[in-house]
């Protein structure tokens, strides 16, 4: 299972909101919608949050096992 989790604590230490995301840098607020519910995302999706928040993929995805949840 992907986790977003590390795109929300990486977005707190960044200082910046979903609001910033969505109205400054065009990230559809669908995509942050689909986010919050473990949904799949492009990866030119994170291609454009890693540059947005200046971060590797792991800071906005991990993966866990399903024997971890």
């Amino acid at each position: 299972m992907i986790s977003y989790k590390p795109f929300y604590e990486t977005l707190y230490n960044r200082n910046i909101t979903e609001y910033a995301l969505i109205f400054k840098h065009g990230i559809p607020s669908n995509t942050l919608h689909r986010m919050k519910h473990g949904e799949a995302i492009t990866t030119k999706t994170l291609d454009a949050l890693c540059s947005i928040l200046d971060c590797k993929v792991s800071d906005i995805i991990e993966y866990i096992r399903p024997e971890e949840i």
